[in-house]
């Protein structure tokens, strides 16, 4: 079956937040991490006729999208999760900032390697925790975390790891060894561990698989909340189904109360949509894989060609992350701006030198936006 991701769907006038911050000026919105892909006709179809039915009142438990995420976890990465373990949730960043509430008292402080997806920040931000900042490194073009310079900076008063992986915005997926890694810091300073899995579909190198943090062992497991979601891979953002997955009974009781009245049940029609998406359509995901990687490939190779800018090769995700720091300008992604490129700010993520740019968008799209980076540049030098 043949897929189109080079039709161009016209947003501009929809209800889209990734259009709208620049309706009305020629500035190309490559920031907020959804696509510009129609999402697959499984899901548009399930959704129809959910409203043909006509009702929409409260409802249930979503036994069918829990058995099929289940059969998902297993078959995709070999990780056996008892249903009893999920906890539904109308998005990944509700699980966030939860987890910051339900496992850290206020003095007590909450962990995250740099640069990291904004929500992890502001979780600690808004339920007034403190966070301690673990720089990421460069090693052999991956950025990874240096365990053992995180060792030498721990007080005693952490207690909450929050990691992401696939790695929001670097693009690593982490190998079996470094996940172990990271285990055994939480293991040595008795951490609890949040971590975010919502792009683990969205492989992009060759060889490279998705080890669920959980799955590592029990210990893993037992100290673990999961955050995962089809929202990203399948471009339902906007639809918020997401999963939060706590092997252990004490730390879902705790999950559980902090959310309780709070933190709504996740939509009928958003169910309905997850559902159909982890249920039928790996096909057009992995053609999307296939568009995915030629847009990487291809914009890897042209941005390191610019002077004063570099980017390694995410090996996940549909989100690039842009050195920009010798093009010597106070704020890269204000000054992109300027030359009709809308990229996420570095600053968001731990670091102003640094812009985000989302290629998941019609190759169309993505050469003007290289034209006009080549443009941007070239003013500088």
């Amino acid at each position: 079956m043949a897929f189109n991701f080079d039709q161009r769907i016209d947003r501009r006038h929809s209800d889209s937040l990734k259009w709208h911050k620049y309706a009305d000026q020629d500035i190309l919105p490559l920031w907020v991490a959804d696509t510009d892909f129609r999402s697959p006709e499984c899901i548009i179809d399930a959704i129809k006729a959910r409203v043909e039915h006509g009702i929409f009142g409260y409802g249930d438990k979503p036994n069918g999208l829990i058995d099929i995420a289940v059969q998902r976890f297993a078959s995709r990465y070999q990780w056996h999760v008892d249903p009893a373990w999920i906890v539904p949730l109308p998005g990944v960043v509700s699980g966030l900032n939860i987890s910051v509430r339900a496992f850290t008292a206020a003095d007590e402080i909450t962990v995250a390697p740099t640069p990291i997806y904004p929500p992890f920040r502001g979780a600690a931000k808004l339920a007034e925790r403190g966070q301690l900042n673990l720089p990421l490194v460069l090693n052999e073009h991956r950025w990874v975390m240096d365990i053992d310079a995180a060792n030498q900076q721990m007080s005693g008063k952490e207690k909450l790891l929050m990691l992401c992986n696939p790695q929001n915005p670097g693009g690593t997926v982490y190998r079996r060894d470094e996940l172990e890694a990271q285990l055994a810091f939480a293991q040595q300073h008795d951490l609890i561990v949040c971590t975010d899995e919502i792009h683990c579909d969205l492989l992009l190198e060759p060889g490279v698989q998705h080890i669920p943090f959980a799955s590592l062992s029990e210990d893993a497991a037992q100290r673990s909340i999961t955050l995962i979601s089809p929202s990203k891979t399948f471009n339902i953002a906007g639809l918020g189904a997401s999963l939060a997955i706590i092997p252990n009974a004490e730390l879902r009781a705790r999950f559980n109360r902090v959310r309780q009245g709070i933190v709504p049940s996740v939509d009928i029609l958003s169910l309905v949509a997850a559902e159909a998406a982890w249920r039928d359509d790996d096909a057009w995901l992995e053609a999307q894989l296939v568009y995915l990687r030629r847009n990487r490939d291809w914009l890897v190779e042209q941005v390191n060609a610019l002077p004063g800018l570099t980017m390694t090769s995410p090996e996940a995700t549909y989100l690039g992350w842009i050195d920009a720091s010798a093009l010597n300008v106070a704020s890269p992604a204000l000054y992109f701006e300027k030359y009709g490129l809308g990229f996420s700010p570095g600053r968001d993520f731990g670091d102003d030198k640094f812009v985000r740019l989302n290629f998941g968008c019609t190759r169309a799209l993505l050469e003007e936006a290289v034209v006009r980076l080549g443009k941007a540049v070239n003013a500088r030098v």
